[in-house]
């Protein structure tokens, strides 16, 4: 058991404050849907697309700052920028999985036009396969892993 702490008990670190920054996210994002929706009257898709932006942007500090500070820095606007990236990755699958639910379903069954049809689709399964898509790519691309040290070469002499 300590051997494998050893070798995946960073990554559950990872993992556990990355679903806190998400958790964050995910109620910011609920909430500001919600009222883009139900409040001001904005349409489902462009509705998500405002929500889950400024979700993004929380979530970016959350993360940098917190779930990868122990990672090596590259530069904010670099990180920054594929984040974003990385991001509209995400926030494409979560509203493709919404559109495909709304539109697609939808026009066979009127059952996957309903608001509580699109706060599942858009928030809970759109959002889940967007964070899988979300933690590969951040942890692969834009926080970077420290380079591990050079291993030295094992002396080919005898003594």
């Amino acid at each position: 058991m300590r051997t494998l702490w050893a070798r995946f008990g960073h990554l559950v670190q990872e993992i556990g404050k990355f679903g806190v920054v998400g958790g964050i996210a995910f109620v910011v994002d609920f909430a500001i849907y919600a009222l883009c929706l139900q409040g001001l009257g904005i349409e489902t898709l462009t509705s998500k697309a405002i929500a889950a932006s400024i979700a993004a942007t929380l979530a970016f500090f959350g993360n940098r700052f917190w779930t990868w500070r122990h990672r090596e820095r590259s530069g904010l606007a670099r990180e920054y920028g594929l984040y974003f990236f990385f991001n509209l990755v995400g926030i494409g699958v979560a509203l493709g999985t919404l559109a495909f639910t709304h539109y697609g379903l939808g026009s066979v069954w009127p059952v996957f036009r309903t608001e509580v049809a699109d706060y599942l689709s858009a928030q809970f399964l759109g959002t889940a396969l967007g964070t899988l898509v979300r933690f590969w790519s951040y942890r692969t691309f834009v926080f970077v892993a420290s380079a591990p040290p050079p291993v030295p070469a094992e002396s080919t002499e005898r003594d």
